[in-house]
Parts: C-alpha cells; structure tokens; sequence
C-alpha cells in the first residue's frame, strides 16, 4: 500500500520552516524501500552481466548453475517468455530518440555490462553463488569507448526524431571574434559521472495470480513504470500497480525504468511467483551515467570587458543504440549580454549504455564550462571576475530576445558578494596565501529552467478535521511530502499535524515523473486547486447553517485558519468546517484537481523565459607542494521565486553545492577502452566528497517574487545548487595557483603538471 505520512506539529502555511515530514520514518528505519517489503513465497534473481563491449553471444553454460540447490530457474534470450518486439512498446516517459534497449531479447551485445542472464532462486545468496557459475562464450567484436575517438563521428542526430531545438544565433559572431581586441579560446571537458543513490536500484513483484501484479520500483515516476511494464509485458494497465513512497535518491537515474524491474517482471510472469531483483553496487554502473563532454569556447571582448562575441560549441556522448542530447550550449547566449553568439551542438557514439539525465542536465556541464571560461576572459580583460559579470549583464533573455518572469541575478550577485567578503580580495593569482596554503577565491553564475508539468491530486476533507491530499508524484528525497503538506495548511487554514499526504502510487492522480526541479511547483500547484475545490464545497456547505453566519459573503470575502471559515472584515466570525459539513449533512468532501501551463489566469507568463539564477563564491586553499585542494568555504545566493519551506530547500541548496565539488575535485569514471568497461565500479574508487572534504557553505535565498513564473511563484531547487558550484570553485583554483585547468574534475596531477 502508499505510505501515508503524518507531520510533527508545525508552523501553518506556505514559507514555514518544518522539518520534513518523512523525517521520522526515514531516520528510525521504518520506511521501507523497494527491495525492502516482505513477500511470501517470493524467489530472488540475480544479474549476470556480459564481459565484453560489442558482438554477440555465442554459448550460455548453465549445468553448474542449476545444480545449486535453491536455484529455480536459468532465464536468458533462449527461454524467456514472449515480450514485445517492436522498439515503440520500449519507450519509456522521456521518449529518447532511437532504439531503446531491450534486456535478454536476442544474442547481440551492445555494452560490457549488459544483462545477459537472471538466475532465479530461492534465497538472494543461492542466486547471487550460481550466477557466479555461469559460463558464456561471445564472438567479440570491434569496438571504441574511448570519447576522444568518437568525436571523429560526431553529429547532430535527424530533427525528424529528435525533440533537440537548436539555439537562435545573433549578429556575427564568427568575424566579431577575429575583430575582437581581446579573444579566449579553449576546450573544455568534463569526465563521465555516475549516479550513486544511496539507494540502489531494486524491485519487488508481488504476484497476485488473477493477472495482476503490484511493483515496489525504485523509480522517479510510478505511473511511467506502470505504462512501461503493461506495455512490453501485455498486462492490463488497471492490473499494474507501481509504488514507490520512498525512493533513496535518483538525481536522474530514475528517471527511465531500468533493467532490474523488467527482469523482475519477466521472472514474476514466467514462474507465476513474486520475484525481487536487485542492483549490486557495481551493477550501478551498468547503466545511466552523466555523459562525458567536450564544450568549445570563444570569446571575444572589448578592452573594457565589454564581451562582443560569443561562440560555444559542445559534444557529449551517447551509445549506439539512442541519442541522447541535453541543452548544453544555450547558458552562456541566454544570460549574458553580447551582441554576436552562435551555439553547435552534436553527439558522439560509444559503446556504453545511454548516457542519461543526472543532476541539472546539460546546465550543469554546459554553463559550469562557460562560467570557466567566462573567468579567462574576465583575466585577460583585467577586470574583477564578478564586475565581469555585472558588466555583460542581460536583464532579458538574450538568445531568445524575452523578458524573464523574473531575473533577480544582480541582487544574488550582491548578497553573495557581501556575505562572502569579495571586496577584500586580492585581484592577482597567487597573492593570496596562509603559509604553505595558497588561498584563491573564485565566483560563477548558475542558470537553470523553472518548469511546470501538468499534475493532478486530490484533497479529502473528513468532518473530524482530518485532510488527506494525495498525487502519484515522487519524492526522491527533495522534500515533496512536506511540500505538499505546507501547501495544503497554507490553502485550508489547517495545522500540519491534521493533514496526511500520499505520493509514489500509480493509483493516485496522474503525475509525470519527477524531475527537472518541477516537482514542487507542479505538485504543489495541483494540492492547492484540489484544496481550493474543496473550501468552496465547505463555504457552499456553511450556507446550510441556521442564520447563515457567513451572510451574503463570498468566496474572496473569506479566509480559512485554524480549521474554520472566517470572514475577512470580521474575524470574529469563525465557522468551523465540522459545523459547516454537518449543516449539509457531509461525512467527507473530496476534490480532485489538474494544474497545467494555460489553466486559467495562473499562467500569464506564457511568452517570457521562466528561470533560476544564483551567484556562487568559493574559497580554496591549495597546498603549493603537494597540490592537494580543500575547498574551506562556499555562499551560494539563489534566486529562485518563492521558498515553500526555507529548511529543506536549504537542504537541497547544500546537496547541490557538495555534488558541484565533487564535481570540480572528485567526480570521475574511468574505462579500460581495450574492454570497454568501467573500472572504478565502487565507492571505493569512485570518489565522492566526504564529510571532511565539505567545510563552511552558506545559503542565501534572494527576495524574488514572482507571479507569472508558476501558479504558486515556485521556481524549483533540485537543479539549481549544482550548477556553477564547480567553476566557483575551479576558477578559485586558478586565483590560488595561477594555473589553469579547463578539464574536470581537477585533479592533484593536473596541478602539479
């Protein structure tokens, strides 16, 4: 069943403080997650992956593997059931342009990693033993996982099948750089990353034997499993029930449906047994991945630091068998003011599987690589880095020639620039120093979209005070549960603790995946029509009530608090909702409502660009023999509308800010291009920051009301704190040594190099 969540008491109203909702439960262990739910009598699968990168499967040998006691069954290519066969049934939500892939359909590889078999048995440590005996032998053939390699083919997939928009070019930006006094030029990379959840990927078939299933997924979208699994399987759409109440983080990853819950399924329907499947760590890496990224970068400026040209060009890497393809290049032509900018972007093929959103897509590697650049040219015009930026500052979107709804960049600017202290730095590299430590100080910009996507939920009223508001959305830790709680104390006057929410449930109100910082304006906006609907029924109600207390007022003249209708110019006068139902002899009043872009007058913004902006200031401090770099100190100015609850969405800010230095230090995934496979497929060789590579950070929300933007004024957090942080923090890294490193993430030995 959905989990139904009830909050601590609290502070009524959009704008409070609380703490999450969830807290408790996820804190004392009594959430459970998808691979945590007792089943009777359910069986266990384990993946066996293929060890080679390209060609086709040649012999499967699996005697040693059956003759575990325990095992079940042996299932690859040559004894699944029937699936569907055309690519059509495959595509999941986010309809990446291509073929998507089809696990155990036929013999071919198409990346070192791939499932290739599921042993099936009684207990998880039988499966996992057997599926170490199982033998296969491959016909190899020619492949390349190596990016640099690839980008001899790259290409910018047919418009016909690929939703890409290119960027809108200005002036002439080509002859305004070769005329330009003052000209940067340079590549900049970025490393694939990995997504690494706590959480990993796991799922849990209960088989209910009359045709239905219900499916425990980690997954960022239940409703987008649900179609996916009646679509390739064949089962009745009303017989699929997805949930996911908990999700122990996605950042992107969740996004599509992975292989695990296709093989639980398909284990679940041969053997008409419920099933569990899940991803070991290493296994994690068998799938989506932040793609790897090359972004040429030209500018050109007066001696002034008046920038008059702009050219941006970007690559980053797909698979072969789909195209997948992020907004990379439009930052830096959209924000900054520059009378000439053009952008290109293309794709190149490697061996691996779909590349795929993960934390800010395209923004986080394509404005943190211009922001890098962006600090070259601010050196070579000998103009404050910050001033810079306030000198090509664009109140309009520049690339598409728009007001923003709102753009309160200037003021994130100056917050952040006050709280850090950046008039007390020192303009030149290396004249900043604490003993052995070279100290450097760097800013950026960040940029990403605020989104809005058609949801819908519910809000059910019981006469004893009771509210439950209820959509099929996610919450993959970012705080939705406590979203919509505020939302709906905020609509309806009532106290957090009477108020019950219900999410991750395919049965709920219709809701796209979440993702893309959309969640909380979205679901939150869909909360508050449902509440709205159901106060009107309750002011309808109280006109049932002898004497009519509430006179002739109507529904403006009206405002709900503490449980009760109150009239505005009379406060005095209170009708509490169990007085009013009862008066319409009502046990429950139940409503169920659809926000989208274009409902009504709540969506006036339709012809402006609608966006997040921050300002990031790090420090660093590098040792200046042995080149290690700590980052000491990170404030991050964010203007993003209006702040639902300050407390998780600074929680988010700061999980932003520590994923953006990873990104800038640590972040990096390797192949062995002769095997085509990833090698630091853990966490003990993949780094991530640690709690003692994270000092001081400080969150600043800007004043930024905006009406147009959403219908609540929300612009979403969940992107936003990544991007920019590690140019911030890059660009502080040339102001301590001097050198200049235009790859990440920067590593010790591109320092001492």
């Amino acid at each position: 069943m959905a989990t139904a969540i009830r909050p601590a008491t609290g502070k009524i109203g959009i704008g409070s403080a609380i703490s999450r909702v969830d807290g408790v439960e996820k804190v004392t262990g009594t959430a459970r997650y998808a691979a945590e739910h007792p089943v009777a009598d359910m069986l266990y699968g384990f993946i066996v992956d293929a060890t080679i990168a390209k060609g086709r499967i040649v012999a499967i040998d699996e005697a040693a593997a059956r003759a575990v006691p325990g095992v079940v069954e042996v299932i690859s290519h040559l004894n699944r059931p029937h699936v569907a066969w055309t690519d059509h049934s495959y595509k999941d939500e986010l309809k990446v342009p291509g073929s998507p892939f089809r696990p155990l359909y036929d013999d071919m590889i198409q990346f070192n990693q791939q499932p290739i078999v599921l042993v099936v048995a009684e207990t998880f440590e039988a499966a996992r033993y057997a599926a170490s005996l199982i033998e296969v032998s491959y016909e190899a053939k020619a492949h390349n996982t190596n990016f640099e390699v690839a980008l001899a083919e790259k290409y910018l997939p047919k418009k016909k099948r690929n939703t890409y928009v290119p960027p809108k070019a200005r002036g002439d930006a080509a002859q305004a750089f070769i005329d330009a006094p003052l000209k940067v030029a340079g590549d900049y990379r970025l490393a694939p990353e990995h997504h690494n959840p706590m959480e990993m990927f796991g799922s849990t078939v209960e088989w209910h034997g009359d045709g239905a299933i219900t499916v425990h997924d980690k997954t960022q979208g239940s409703q987008g499993v649900q179609a996916y699994i009646a679509s390739i399987f064949g089962f009745s759409k009303s017989k699929v029930r997805v949930l996911n109440p908990y999700v122990g983080g996605g950042f992107g990853s969740g996004l599509r449906p992975q292989h695990q819950v296709f093989l639980a399924v398909l284990a679940a329907k041969m053997l008409e047994r419920s099933v569990r499947v899940t991803m070991t760590r290493q296994q994690m890496f068998s799938h989506a991945y932040r793609p790897q990224a090359i972004q040429s970068t030209s500018l050109g400026a007066e001696t002034t630091g008046k920038l008059v040209s702009i050219r941006n060009e970007a690559t980053t890497s797909t698979s072969r068998y789909e195209d997948n393809m992020e907004n990379v290049v439009t930052w830096g032509l959209m924000n900054y003011d520059c009378p000439n900018a053009d952008a290109n972007y293309t794709v190149a093929q490697v061996d691996t599987a779909t590349s795929a959103d993960m934390r800010a897509p395209g923004a986080a590697t394509g404005m943190t690589l211009f922001e890098m650049a962006v600090d070259e040219m601010a050196y070579e015009a000998k103009v404050d880095p910050l001033e810079f930026r306030r000198i090509n500052y664009s109140s309009i979107d520049a690339m598409n020639a728009v007001p923003y709804t709102s753009k309160a960049l200037r003021e994130a600017y100056d917050e952040g620039a006050a709280a850090f202290g950046w008039a007390e730095r020192s303009p030149e590299p290396r004249s900043m120093r604490d003993g052995s430590e070279l100290i450097g100080w760097g800013c950026a910009t960040g940029m990403w979209d605020a989104q809005f996507a058609k949801t819908a939920a519910s809000a059910k009223l019981s006469a004893n005070g009771a509210l439950e508001v209820a959509c099929a959305t996610s919450d993959i830790g970012t705080g939705t549960y406590t979203v919509m709680t505020l939302v709906a104390a905020d609509t309806l006057g009532l106290p957090p603790e009477q108020i019950t929410a219900r999410l991750g449930d395919s049965d709920l109100p219709a809701s796209p995946v979440e993702g893309g910082s959309w969640a909380a304006a979205s679901a939150g906006a869909a909360v508050q029509l449902a509440c709205q609907a159901v106060a009107k029924k309750l002011v309808k109600a109280a006109g049932r009530i002898a004497g009519q207390p509430l006179g002739e007022a109507g529904f403006d003249d009206l405002v709900f608090e503490d449980g009760c209708i109150v009239l505005k110019d009379a406060p005095t006068v209170r009708v509490p909702f169990g007085e009013a139902m009862r008066a319409a002899d009502l046990e429950v009043i139940e409503e169920q409502e659809t926000a989208a872009p274009g409902f009504g007058d709540m969506w006036r913004g339709l012809h402006k660009s609608k966006n997040t902006h921050s300002a990031i200031f790090a420090e660093v401090r590098v040792d200046e023999e042995l080149g290690v770099v700590r980052v000491t100190r990170v404030v991050n100015a964010v203007a993003a509308g209006r702040i639902i609850n300050p407390k998780t969405a600074r929680s988010q800010i700061l999980g932003g800010v520590v994923m953006g230095i990873g990104m800038a230090l640590h972040e990096e995934t390797f192949s062995d291009h002769r095997l085509g496979r990833w090698m630091n497929h853990n966490y003990a060789e993949y780094h991530i920051p640690a709690h003692a590579d994270v000092e001081e950070i400080e969150v600043i929300f800007v004043d930024e009301p905006d009406p147009e933007v959403t219908p609540l004024g929300v612009k979403g957090l969940g992107e936003i704190g990544i991007v920019g942080t590690a140019a911030a923090v890059a660009n502080a890294i040339y102001h301590a040594t001097g050198k200049r490193v235009r790859s990440l993430p920067i590593t010790i030995d591109k320092l001492l190099t």
